[in-house]
């Protein structure tokens, strides 16, 4: 199947590597991918490409992309402010598409593509992709289960330093405009849906926020990311949306629990981790040490202890990657998954999860607790 690609950052690299990797670690995937055609803004990353990404064309407009008589399916890693209208666009022209999350700055947007996507009926997935490490899986089976008991604590953090340098570039993720939320649609986006693949719907939500930098340096649009460090910087402009957030949630299971989100905290390069507890044992994880879990289960003799279990073939997908316990799996890794879930979708057509139904079910509790910084009340999801 012909895929075209809108967007040639990071991410849009990832997307190519990985449907090309495919085959390698999913042998069985019935849809092949050819890669047809890239877009991006910019002419120099566009031809690059073609030239180091294997796409045989290239383009500055990524309506070419879409209107391609061989494109079947396309990546969407375009920044967040185009990505209702690349959404829509696609499902309008019958191509399914792998989108990287939030899928649009509001939830509205994010409802937008999902019902165009459902209208169409095209196949989608979402780069939510913290729910497919092995040893997250591994630990929603534990819990499915029952193996932990009743569930009774949940507690979450998903916080990490990619910004806390003050000379940190005002790049696209801190304008209201173009990004929409911010840590809140960035990382949010994932711990909302993970919180959710792990225990349910989120029924109600109170949260606060704070702007922890106010100013950053400016810089031209596309010349920097919110990696880039700029010093004596000539002009600062205002940081418009949202460094830290702290959430009270309630899960329609009855469950309350805790989720925290920051860009700027120092000392947590990427702590996207979580524990949850039940009356016989406790499972938690840590995406700095993706490859493990630490497991607190009663022992033979009658005591409990806390076990460190390493991955390995026996755990879900892991042998895809990897030939024995304690070799560990990537990042990229993951994406790979997401390209075998979408690539395998499409050829034949069941849709698998994550997707548009999952990413709008995580927009409506983030909206939720939007509205709950200016209301200081509980919020309902959905409302």
């Amino acid at each position: 199947m012909g895929i075209g690609l809108l967007g040639v950052g990071w991410m849009g690299e990832v997307h190519s590597t990985s449907y090309r990797r495919v085959p390698i670690h999913f042998p069985e995937c019935e849809g092949a991918a050819r890669l047809v055609i890239a877009a991006d803004d910019l002419e120099e990353r566009a031809r690059g490409a073609a030239e180091r990404l294997g796409y045989r064309e290239w383009t500055t407009d990524w309506r070419e992309v879409l209107a391609h008589p061989e494109v079947d399916a396309v990546s969407i890693t375009a920044p967040n402010f185009v990505h209702r209208e690349m959404g829509v666009a696609a499902a309008e022209s019958g191509k399914h598409f792998w989108g990287e999350k939030p899928l649009g700055r509001t939830p509205a947007e994010t409802a937008q593509i999902a019902a165009a996507a459902d209208r169409a009926g095209v196949r989608t997935i979402v780069g939510l992709n913290y729910r497919h490490p092995p040893a997250v899986q591994h630990a929603q089976r534990l819990i499915e289960d029952g193996v932990l008991g009743e569930i009774n604590h949940f507690r979450m953090q998903f916080v990490a330093s990619y910004s806390a340098n003050p000379h940190g570039a005002l790049s696209w993720r801190f304008s209201r405009e173009l990004s929409g939320a911010g840590i809140l649609a960035d990382l949010g986006s994932h711990a909302v849906d993970l919180a959710q693949f792990l225990l349910g719907p989120i029924a109600r939500t109170t949260a606060t926020s704070a702007i922890l930098i106010p100013r950053r340096p400016k810089v031209a649009m596309g010349s920097g990311t919110h990696f880039t460090v700029v010093e004596d910087a000539a002009e600062y402009g205002d940081v418009e949306n949202e460094d830290w957030v702290a959430a009270l949630v309630e899960f329609e299971r009855g469950l309350k629990g805790t989720i925290e989100l920051s860009r700027v905290i120092v000392g947590a390069e990427a702590r996207y981790r979580f524990e949850v507890n039940g009356t016989r044992g406790a499972v938690a994880w840590d995406f700095e040490r993706m490859n493990e879990l630490e497991l607190h289960l009663p022992l033979a003799n009658g005591e409990a202890g806390t076990a460190r279990v390493v991955m390995g073939p026996s755990h879900p997908d892991f042998a895809r990657f990897q030939p024995g316990q304690g070799i560990g799996m990537g990042y990229d890794d993951l994406k790979v998954i997401e390209a075998y879930r979408f690539l395998q979708s499409i050829a034949d057509g069941q849709q698998r999860e994550p997707g548009v139904r999952e990413i709008l079910a995580a927009a409506q509790v983030l909206d939720a607790m939007e509205r709950s910084f200016s209301s200081g009340a509980w919020e309902l999801v959905g409302r």
